[in-house]
């Protein structure tokens, strides 16, 4: 039976910010928006800062000695923040969820960027549970991060739904058992959740 639902935020609750916002940087400086984004994803895990071990300067100084890019470390932060823009569409799935009586989670593999998020427009408060790497020192990238949560919050993996937009996330949270939405539109998580719901409780 499932018992809860784990949800990635950028790209699935909200638009993709990061993602979105470091193309903005690069076409700004006149780079390859493609290439820079992966460059960003990158350093964001070397530098230690989507894990809480170091903190924003260092990873915008490694950016930067990398790629060339200008502007304060307020000015690109603004860029990508602005740009986590949430889906109305999807909290109010969470709240059907809610009332369905299942467990609701976000699993993120954010910054201290998603406490900054919520201040400026809460949504902490439609959710049991927030995962967010930068505070358990650990990523998606590191499969047992879906057992850890799990365990968490008292079920077994097989009880829980995680829905993310990034492939291989999905395919580590498979590998651990967990029943999985990759995320590609609105109207088809919802489908699939039903389908996942229905098949489960019958």
């Amino acid at each position: 039976m499932i018992r809860a639902v784990i949800f990635d935020f950028g790209g699935v609750l909200a638009e993709e910010g990061f993602k979105e916002g470091t193309k903005a940087i690069a076409r700004e400086n006149g780079l390859d928006p493609d290439v820079f984004f992966r460059t960003a994803d990158d350093l964001i895990y070397q530098t230690g800062y989507v894990l809480g071990l170091s903190d924003e300067s260092y990873f915008w100084k490694a950016l930067r000695e990398r790629t060339g890019i200008i502007g304060t470390d307020r000015e690109l932060r603004e860029e990508i923040l602005k740009r986590f823009v949430l889906r109305h569409a999807m909290i109010s799935h969470v709240e059907k969820i809610i009332s369905a009586g299942l467990i609701t989670a976000i699993l993120s593999d954010q910054t201290n960027w998603l406490d900054e998020i919520n201040q400026r427009t809460p949504f902490f408060h439609h959710f049991d549970h927030i995962f967010n790497s930068y505070h358990l020192k650990k990523g998606k990238r590191d499969a047992s991060l879906f057992r850890d949560v799990c365990s968490e919050m008292g079920i077994s993996p097989d009880e829980a739904v995680f829905v993310d937009d990034n492939i291989e996330n999905i395919k580590r949270a498979s590998a651990e058992r967990l029943k999985i939405i990759h995320f590609k539109n609105i109207d088809e998580f919802e489908r699939e959740l039903n389908a996942i719901l229905y098949v489960r409780s019958s």
